[in-house]
């Protein structure tokens, strides 16, 4: 029995939609052509799937595709009788695919005085106005990046009725100012029973240069300040335990008074009795 479709597609996980083919052109027909992909059953490519080399009006099959001719074909529909191809390289994302916070990457295709464009594979191209490509003041667009460039962006709004998709540089960059010191390989010694140095190193992994333990200047600078209200508890605490102190030293100076003042009776009491 002639295996279904859907049933060779579990057995081939790279048979999706989307997925490339170089196949070999079986039959044609006014209608489109077959086309041999490596399946059981040959793929179909309606007419209206069919692009010339000069993209020109395509007024019969046979113009265009000839048996036994390798094309380059896509799948564009799965179902449980035959798989669908077209010769239309397919759009890397469709509109349901972009969503806010994605990373993509495009290519530089087109300047303005207020940004530039991204090709990333979707219906239009993506906008980085120019307040969205740094921290800082930029001048213009090309100061940052050239034409052609291959950029990494984050979706910051798509606009699917005005078919719009705004990217940006500035969101995936920290924030002048903000970058933490992390502190790497702190121990004491190290096998030879040297002081250890450690590397200074950014939140980026930059190196920042080396530090020696026995620094001092560069110890003290890596503890934290204390604030003020640290600073008012510490004095009350310690302020509370010197009172403690003082009282406990009190109580054992009267009980030592009170303990000769009954010796001293003891004595006095024997020497008359005697």
């Amino acid at each position: 029995m002639e295996q279904s479709v859907v049933a060779e597609q579990e057995n081939n996980p790279e048979l999706k939609s989307k997925t490339h083919f170089k196949g070999k052109v079986l039959k044609t027909s006014l209608a489109g052509a077959l086309v041999d992909i490596g399946l059981d059953k040959p793929g179909i490519l309606h007419v209206s799937r069919i692009t010339s080399t000069e993209n020109t009006p395509i007024h019969r099959v046979e113009d265009v595709l000839k048996e036994g001719q390798e094309v380059d074909v896509w799948v564009k529909k799965i179902s449980d009788e035959r798989v669908e191809l077209t010769m239309m390289e397919p759009l890397q994302y469709e509109w349901r695919d972009l969503k806010k916070d994605m990373v993509v990457k495009g290519k530089v295709v087109k300047f303005e005085k207020f940004g530039a464009f991204i090709e990333i594979g979707a219906e239009r191209p993506a906008l980085i106005h120019i307040s969205e490509m740094a921290h800082g003041y930029v001048r213009k667009p090309d100061d940052i990046m050239k034409l052609d460039d291959e950029i990494e962006a984050q979706i910051i709004d798509v606009d699917r009725k005005k078919k719009q998709i705004k990217l940006s540089i500035k969101s995936m960059l920290p924030e002048p100012g903000t970058e933490e010191v992390v502190f790497e390989g702190f121990s004491k010694k190290d096998k030879t029973g040297k002081p250890k140095k450690f590397n200074r190193k950014s939140q980026h992994g930059e190196e920042k240069g080396s530090l020696d333990e026995g620094n001092t200047e560069a110890t003290e600078s890596a503890e934290p300040e204390q604030t003020a209200m640290e600073i008012a508890l510490k004095e009350a605490m310690d302020k509370a335990k010197q009172n403690k102190e003082d009282q406990r030293s009190k109580k054992v100076k009267a009980w030592s008074k009170e303990q000769e003042e009954i010796l001293s009776r003891t004595l006095e009491n024997k020497v008359q009795t005697s």
